[in-house]
């Protein structure tokens, strides 16, 4: 990293002027936030814009785009407001805390705050559990339940628990996820909220009220009132719902060279076990569904040197890429943001290959 970068990577950025949903290279410094353009891979220098922290204030969790859970929201001192989306909830939550950090650099006893986590929570006393259940039901503000899978099987009106320790804190019911998962499990105690599904069912067998409920895009709940299960049968699972219900190994942004006009996009690649999927999803757009991805069974995923153009790679890209052969013989050219990157891909997807 280079001197005085607290962080650098992949994000997704609302324009300001045409309000669309593009992949930035973001630099974090002490007192700057640095976004650039990516041409062939390689970022364009001047910087394409920059948000000066001073005064600056941070939401995170920010719910307000339904389709994109994963926002921060950064309102600089001039009230301009810049939406920023990561591509996993550990990521979000990595950019928030070093931003917050940066904002307050110049207050070391806030940024000490930032590194103690409390290791109890009481819920305040002019907070009912009944006035929580209320403003989750409510049409407008509460929590949406929809059809999610697990293990090829369809739940019907439920929710993510990484998402409902999101509006709890952005609701101000909690201050940390710490006291969302906890509030949660408070719920579920007292059956106002069920788990469902193999990944949530086992962690109520913890004794542990904090680790009851999981803070996990995996584990999914519902309202207990309402728990409804259909079961797909394999005559109605097709076949991109089967390569969709696989557990996710590892998720984040990667440069691909394009199949047809062999230009480099940024895109969101999410790799999934049982069965073994490598899918990348278009961060400019509102659907999240894939719109691209191989069975990884036969694959073979391998680094390219550093040193010049490997074959095969059109355009001046060249560093932290590796290519994966699909047993049909289609060639993926991909690159990382750095070697280390480029290595733990690489190691994850041989182990499902």
């Amino acid at each position: 990293m280079e001197d005085g970068v607290l962080k650098e990577g992949f994000l997704v950025k609302r324009g300001h002027i045409v309000p669309n949903w593009k992949a930035r290279w973001f630099i974090l410094r002490q007192n700057t936030l640095l976004y650039y353009k990516l041409e062939g891979g390689r970022r364009v220098t001047p910087p394409k814009g920059r948000i000066l922290l001073d005064g600056c204030t941070i939401t995170c969790p920010c719910l307000e785009y339904e389709n994109r859970p994963l926002l921060i929201k950064l309102k600089t001192r001039t009230s301009t407001e810049y939406f920023l989306e990561a591509c996993s909830r550990e990521e979000r939550d990595s950019w928030a805390f070093e931003i917050t950090g940066a904002i307050h650099a110049g207050q070391p006893g806030k940024v000490q705050q930032l590194h103690i986590q409390k290791n109890s929570f009481k819920l305040p006393p002019h907070i009912s559990l009944h006035r929580i259940v209320d403003k989750l039901h409510d049409s407008s503000s509460g929590i949406r339940p929809c059809p999610n899978m697990e293990q090829g099987s369809t739940y019907k009106k439920t929710f993510l628990g990484s998402s409902l320790v999101d509006w709890l804190i952005s609701s101000n019911f909690a201050a940390s996820r710490l006291e969302g998962v906890t509030l949660a499990s408070m719920l579920m105690e007292e059956n106002f909220l069920r788990p469902v599904g193999v990944r949530s069912m086992g962690a109520i067998r913890s004794g542990d009220l904090a680790e009851q409920f999981l803070d996990d895009s995996t584990a999914l709940y519902t309202f207990a009132e309402s728990y409804k299960k259909k079961v797909s049968s394999k005559e109605e699972i097709s076949l991109s719902t089967m390569e969709l219900s696989g557990i996710v190994v590892k998720q984040g942004y990667l440069s691909k060279q394009g199949h047809k006009r062999k230009n480099w996009k940024v895109r969101r690649f999410v790799l999934r076990k049982d069965p073994a999927f490598l899918h990348y999803y278009d961060p400019s757009k509102e659907e999240n569904r894939p719109v691209g991805g191989f069975s990884l069974r036969g694959s073979l995923v391998s680094a390219l040197e550093d040193n010049g153009v490997p074959t095969g790679v059109k355009g001046n890209v060249q560093g932290n890429l590796f290519k994966v052969i699909t047993k049909d013989d289609t060639h993926y050219y991909i690159q990382a943001s750095s070697k280390a990157e480029r290595a733990e891909w690489i190691e994850a997807i041989k182990k499902l290959t």
